[in-house]
């Protein structure tokens, strides 16, 4: 599964809100409410959102494999 929980944490670091996401990535409320429910987004969106952030994708997902998975 994909986890957000990096992003959210590069957001407090760098002092943004989901209101910079929205106005500066032009990322929908709706996009945000499936990362908040870590549901699947697109890669269009991960680029907007490594551009506003100023970073890397490892900042803000983190894939973490489900109980039962093989390496």
């Amino acid at each position: 599964m994909i986890s957000y929980e990096r992003l959210w944490a590069t957001m407090k670091k760098k002092g943004a809100t989901t209101y910079t996401l929205q106005v500066k990535g032009q990322i929908s409320s709706s996009t945000i409410r499936r990362m908040k429910a870590g549901e699947s987004v697109s890669t269009n969106t991960l680029d907007a959102l490594c551009k506003v952030l100023g970073c890397s994708l490892n900042d803000i997902v983190e894939y973490i494999p489900e109980r039962g998975e093989n390496s």
